[in-house]
């Protein structure tokens, strides 16, 4: 019974065959118990990073690579018609490949996170790593896959050439419909190299104003101050002038104050000297940096520039509210009169009005005429 031919084996050969299968499948099993229970517990003892790395990149590509051993093993040792065969060890050729490309990707990935990415989780926070890294890693396993592709079709002899010439008409054409997405996605990588802001960043960028919440492989997000959501292609953002508000020390504010022109000389030196003592009355406002100058003689007011700062983590709003209001109650203490738009005029008598005003009103003029 044994020596029956099925599809030109016997069952005997088949037999064995599906034996040497299932054993394969028992061995990758005893391969990923002893992985796991001695070999990681090695790694994890070790104070190198490097073998964890090795290790978790190397499991799964061993693994399928005993499973296809197996299973070529097990095709092999039977009688097939040379086409089959010839089917099979070229499938086989782009497997291995493919399976090394596999080992290659987990590898550089891992060395990524470890060397990279985790540093500049340290130095710059999660909330950008976790929004810009999986661009950089999105490309790069991209192109891994598609070097491992090329090398394992060259492999079963395609004329990789051809293909690339064949592959670059309609390349042409996808480039065409496709250049505001690339140029979108080397604006994130611009992003990303020259870090001009980063996510939670409050920024000016051409007429919006707003945090950033997202940077994504084609946009960023921005909420602006009515908490609108702003989506703005990231070529516009490489193009554009960025004004990072985030990143200033401390923020300047200029004030034009008028007072009224019967302000004598002694009472605008008391204005600049309440003006410089400021930092002494309103928290957060910089000791350093005031400026209270008697700037301008305009038609309605004599007008003082007054340029402070404040300080970097203060409430910007609350903080100009307080110096407004210190302002307005100091002056108002210390009797000075804010200007308001306004016009005094001077109407000169000339003689001949004096005249006119002087002379008695002719009464013979209103009296009534007689009737006929």
């Amino acid at each position: 019974m044994l020596d029956t031919v099925v599809w030109g084996n016997t069952i005997q050969n088949w037999g064995i065959s599906i034996l040497i299968i299932i054993g394969t499948i028992i061995v990758t099993k005893l391969v990923s118990l002893f992985n796991r229970r001695v070999l990681k517990k090695l790694t994890k003892k070790t104070r190198n990073r490097l073998d964890g790395i090795l290790y978790d990149s190397l499991e799964s590509p061993l693994l399928f690579g005993i499973v296809l051993l197996g299973i070529w093993i097990a095709i092999h040792r039977l009688v097939y018609p040379d086409r089959f065969v010839k089917a099979v060890d070229d499938a086989y050729r782009i497997l291995i490949v493919l399976d090394i490309t596999w080992f290659a990707a987990k590898l550089i990935m891992r060395l990524i996170e470890t060397y990279w990415e985790a540093p500049v989780r340290a130095q710059t926070g999660h909330r950008q790593v976790g929004k810009m890294m999986p661009v950089i890693k999105r490309t790069t396993l991209v192109l891994i896959w598609i070097i491992g592709i090329i090398m394992a079709l060259s492999n079963v002899g395609v004329n990789i050439s051809a293909l690339l010439g064949t592959l670059g008409i309609g390349g042409i054409a996808f480039a065409l419909a496709a250049q505001d997405t690339v140029k979108n996605i080397f604006g994130a990588f611009t992003i990303l190299t020259d870090k001009p802001f980063s996510i939670g960043d409050t920024i000016q960028i051409d007429s919006f104003e707003g945090a950033i919440v997202d940077v994504g492989v084609r946009s960023t997000k921005m909420m602006n101050y009515d908490n609108r959501i702003i989506t703005i292609p990231n070529y516009r953002i490489a193009d554009a002038s960025i004004v990072n508000v985030s990143s200033e020390p401390r923020r300047r504010v200029v004030m034009k104050i008028g007072l009224t022109y019967d302000t004598t000389a002694e009472k605008m030196n008391e204005a600049m000297e309440m003006l410089r003592n400021m930092p002494s009355r309103v928290k957060d406002v910089a000791s350093d940096g005031i400026i209270a100058n008697f700037s301008d003689f305009l038609d309605s007011a004599m007008v003082i520039t007054f340029i402070y700062f404040i300080e970097k983590g203060g409430d910007i709003g609350r903080t100009s509210s307080n110096v407004n209001m210190e302002i307005l109650s100091s002056f108002d203490k210390a009797g000075l009169n804010f200007a308001f738009p306004s016009q005094t005029l001077y109407i000169e008598k000339t003689d001949a009005l004096k005249e006119n005003a002087e002379k008695p009103e002719d009464d013979s003029k209103n009296k009534p005429k007689p009737n006929n």
